[in-house]
């Protein structure tokens, strides 16, 4: 497996479709799943971690859509939306959903791995950042600990994935209900003691925050410039 490029998952009811695509992709060097619906995804997904999903929309059953809005957060990862339909709603409705991209069939092959290679180049960029350092404090999300001031704070997997947007995403704020629908929390004040818990491991002096900061109406960022 550590000679392709990525493993994908197709997703798709139509069985020429998923032959062809899974072909197509095996010829540039991705070792391709595939899943004939939404409930077969749902198997793979809980014992195997994708590099990307294409996922058809229009599926018997649970559609792509709802397979989308339901897993999304949980899986996390990257969804292009395959579908024989084109119209900007759905194609909004799609990404407003979580998608990362959207491609209307019929399509090009070679569009599809332009795209894919896209997405991936993204999320490599993204899933490097991982281990970042500020003043005497080292935050390192592949062994899950912060080390200040010579002392170890374990990180849990809530604490993991609150940080893990933050730090990729430095000087943008995010709200209470992002952050509860990031963590599947909906209690505002469970998500500030989480947020109080992290800063002790971060801060140098909890109180008076300097990293980990709360804007007024807006919610909190983590500044490590």
């Amino acid at each position: 497996m550590n000679n392709f490029e990525a493993h994908i998952l197709v997703v798709d009811d139509d069985d020429g479709i998923r032959d062809l695509v899974k072909k197509y992709l095996n010829e540039n060097n991705f070792l391709v799943t595939t899943a004939k619906n939404a409930e077969d995804a749902h198997k793979k997904t809980n014992i195997i971690k994708f590099d990307l999903i294409i996922l058809d929309i229009m599926m018997p059953g649970q559609t792509g859509l709802q397979f989308l809005s339901e897993n999304k957060r949980k899986i996390q990862t990257p969804v292009i939306l395959l579908t024989a339909k084109g119209e900007p709603k759905e194609r909004i409705e799609g990404l407003e959903e979580g998608a990362d991209d959207y491609l209307a069939k019929p399509f090009e092959p070679k569009e599809l791995i332009l795209r894919i290679r896209n997405i991936l180049s993204k999320t490599k960029k993204y899933n490097n950042k991982r281990v970042i350092k500020f003043d005497n404090i080292k935050i390192d999300l592949n062994k899950l600990i912060i080390y200040k001031n010579k002392k170890e704070f374990k990180i849990n997997n809530t604490e993991k994935i609150i940080l893990e947007k933050m730090i990729n995403s430095p000087g943008q704020s995010f709200s209470r209900d992002y952050i509860g629908n990031l963590i599947d929390i909906d209690k505002e004040r469970s998500i500030d003691v989480i947020i109080t818990r992290l800063r002790k491991k971060i801060e140098l002096d909890p109180k008076n925050p300097k990293y980990l900061q709360t804007i007024r109406g807006t919610g909190y960022v983590l500044w490590i410039e």
